[in-house]
């Protein structure tokens, strides 16, 4: 490049600079800032927020590991406070999902952390934490109550099985003779060529389960 074009190039940058306010004078524009800046901004400090919640969901539960095996299992991890397993209220039997609380929310976030997806008797379970604020008031209502299922057996057996009056036993062996006469029509009305057996037995009870009146 030349000495002209030089001088010509200078002259051309002086008056495209000239355009445009300096960045120290008073007026000078907001759109147009220096590249040094000012002073620099001090950001407000954010804390870390503190972990508090120390109840676990744990679901997909495997059968036979219940409320004794689990409180064994989990105290590798630290001190357990509560523990409960969901259960039907009639039958007693376990709905494969549960709640345990720890005394330490650093254990539980450790626990929530190694437990999840864990391979356990062919299921994973699914462990999950419980912020303080959705843990439900009545999740901990009767947690140490053992729960005992109906024996419905028994019970059908004990009113099968219990003494009868001569009265009580003569409706009985009515309700099974009217039972039997339905059979039979539903039978021939169904174009059924069946004879149905008699009923053989005597209507009087058998001599202990014959209860008499004190009069």
């Amino acid at each position: 490049m030349g000495a002209k074009a030089r001088k010509v190039s200078k002259k051309a940058v002086k008056k495209a600079s000239s355009q445009f306010p300096h960045s120290d004078s008073k007026t000078a524009s907001a759109d147009f800032l220096p590249l040094e800046g000012g002073p620099s901004r001090e950001l407000p400090e954010t804390k870390p927020q503190q972990n508090n919640a120390t109840v676990l969901y744990i679901g997909r539960i495997p059968h036979g590991f219940y409320e004794k095996e689990m409180e064994v299992y989990f105290k590798q991890f630290g001190a357990i406070k509560r523990l409960r397993i969901a259960r039907n209220k009639k039958t007693g039997k376990s709905k494969h999902f549960g709640f345990i609380e720890f005394e330490n929310p650093q254990v539980a976030e450790v626990v929530a952390d190694c437990m999840q997806n864990y391979l356990l008797f062919e299921h994973l379970l699914q462990v999950h934490l419980i912020p303080p604020e959705h843990v439900h008031p009545k999740l901990w209502k009767g947690f140490n109550y053992k729960y005992k299922p109906v024996n419905y057996v028994q019970i059908e057996q004990k009113r099968q099985n219990k003494v009868r009056t001569l009265e009580e036993h003569k409706k009985l062996v009515e309700k099974i003779i009217k039972r039997d006469e339905r059979r039979r029509k539903r039978i021939e009305a169904a174009g059924i060529d069946y004879e149905c057996p008699e009923i053989v037995g005597s209507i009087q009870p058998a001599p202990k389960k014959i209860k008499f009146d004190e009069d």
